[in-house]
C-alpha cells in the first residue's frame, strides 16, 4: 500500500509542475485509468480537487512555483502563533483582531517595500496579452 502511495504522489507532482493545463489534464486522465481500480478514494479526490489545482497553471509560468504551494500562508501562521506565544491572553475579540490588523499591516509593509514574493509585473502583462486575445476573439465572432 505505501509503494501504491508514493507512486500516486510522484504522479499528482508530475500534475501539478504540467506546464499547461492541456498536459496537466492528459496526465491526470492517466492517473485516473492506471490508479481508479487500485486506490478509487484517492483517485477521486484528485478528480474533485483537480478543478481548483489548475486554476495556477492559467496564470504566467513565472507565478505557478510561489502559488502553487502554501509557504506563505504558513509562515503567516507561524508568525501569529509566534506572537500568540508572547502575549498568552487576550482580554477580548477587538484586542485581537486589533493584533492581527497590525501584524498583517507589518507584513504587507515589508513585502511592499523590501521583498518581491511575486513579479506582478510579469501578471499585469500577462493580463494585457489575454485581453488583447479576448479582444481578437470578440472580433472575430462579431465577424
Amino acid at each position: 500500500m505505501q509503494k501504491l502511495m508514493s507512486e500516486i504522489q510522484q504522479q499528482v507532482r508530475t500534475i501539478l509542475t504540467a506546464p499547461d493545463e492541456e498536459t496537466a489534464r492528459t496526465l491526470l486522465n492517466r492517473v485516473l485509468q492506471e490508479y481508479g481500480e487500485k486506490a478509487p478514494k484517492a483517485v477521486k479526490v484528485l478528480e474533485e480537487g483537480f478543478e481548483d489545482a489548475k486554476a495556477v497553471l492559467a496564470l504566467p509560468e513565472s507565478l505557478h512555483r510561489k502559488l502553487r504551494t502554501t509557504n506563505s500562508v504558513e509562515r503567516l501562521n507561524e508568525e501569529i502563533r509566534r506572537r500568540e506565544r508572547v502575549i498568552r491572553i487576550f482580554p477580548n475579540r477587538e484586542f485581537t483582531l486589533r493584533l492581527l490588523g497590525a501584524l498583517l499591516m507589518g507584513i504587507d509593509e515589508g513585502w511592499s517595500s523590501h521583498r518581491k514574493y511575486l513579479d506582478m509585473d510579469a501578471y499585469a502583462s500577462w493580463c494585457k496579452e489575454q485581453q488583447e486575445k479576448l479582444r481578437q476573439k470578440a472580433e472575430t465572432w462579431a465577424s
